[in-house]
């Protein structure tokens, strides 16, 4: 895909995952929006991977360490063709695969998550057997800001440089918000990219919610030989929701028929407004 594909297709993901929460009374809306473009990115045009051969020995690896927030990753695994699109509706519901965080039973899954502060270290094991074995996949972990407050993330974070892991990329979904307010007010973590790179992490800063600067960024990769990649995604919690934007009350909440029927018309306004600046053919 393009960038403008690209770009539309994080708004079709957007509007899969509110009708699959909505259908399921059930989900972490706010994380999953906004790390949409991010998983965008890396499923549509970053990561070597085949959804015919899940296990393919080759295929660039994903953990979704903030594993929360699946929504967004149930609906593009889904939209590549990794399980059928109607199992969507079984999300949440009795005897699915499909429960509230990554399942390893699910096609695309390396692993199960949903206790913060564990992916990190898992891919550092991943991105260091990559090493010894002599394959070249990368590992792309994607963390929540809250969760930087795990103390397992930071032993991790010490591993990576020392076994020199250019092939480990780790995200942040730098949106500012966890479940009980600011980051900043729960507990502070800045200056966050000052401490990664004393850990010995290229850090790069992006617009998290940019997907000309997504694309950029885990393109990249291995930026800097011999170092680890952390990319400091910024992004807006609720992104492409207007009044779930930023507002800490949506980091897990259903929309009712109506704020369901608000969303998908404003992302359905701002997917005709790129088809009309030719963006999207």
């Amino acid at each position: 895909m393009n960038h403008s594909e690209l770009k539309a297709k994080a708004i079709q993901i957007r509007m899969d995952l509110l009708k699959m929460i909505h259908g399921a009374k059930t989900g972490h809306t706010g994380g999953s929006l906004s790390n949409t473009d991010i998983l965008t990115a890396l499923y549509y045009k970053i990561m070597n991977i085949d959804q015919q051969n899940p296990k393919w020995t080759e295929r660039d690896r994903f953990i979704a360490s903030k594993g929360h927030s699946v929504e967004s990753l149930w609906c593009i695994l889904a939209d590549l063709g990794f399980f059928p699109k109607e199992e969507l509706g079984t999300f949440s519901q009795f005897g699915t695969r499909l429960i509230g965080h990554p399942n390893n039973k699910v096609p695309g899954i390396e692993m199960n998550t949903g206790a913060l502060g564990h992916g990190l270290a898992i891919s550092v094991g991943m991105a260091l057997a990559a090493k010894r074995d002599g394959k070249s996949y990368r590992v792309f972990c994607l963390m929540g800001d809250g969760e930087q407050a795990e103390g397992s993330v930071w032993e991790a974070a010490m591993a990576g440089p020392h076994f020199k892991l250019d092939n480990l990329v780790g995200i942040i979904d730098r949106n500012r918000l966890q479940i009980s307010g600011g980051t900043e007010e729960v507990m502070g973590l800045e200056p966050l990219e000052e401490k990664w790179a004393a850990f010995g992490w290229n850090v790069v800063s992006i617009d998290g919610n940019d997907m000309d600067s997504l694309v950029e960024a885990f393109g990249a990769v291995p930026t800097v030989p011999g170092k680890p990649t952390l990319v400091m995604a910024n992004t807006v919690k609720g992104k492409g929701v207007s009044f779930a934007e930023n507002n800490p009350a949506w980091h897990h909440h259903v929309p009712n028929d109506t704020q369901l029927s608000q969303a998908l018309a404003e992302l359905s306004a701002s997917l005709e407004l790129l088809s009309q600046e030719g963006q999207v053919r």
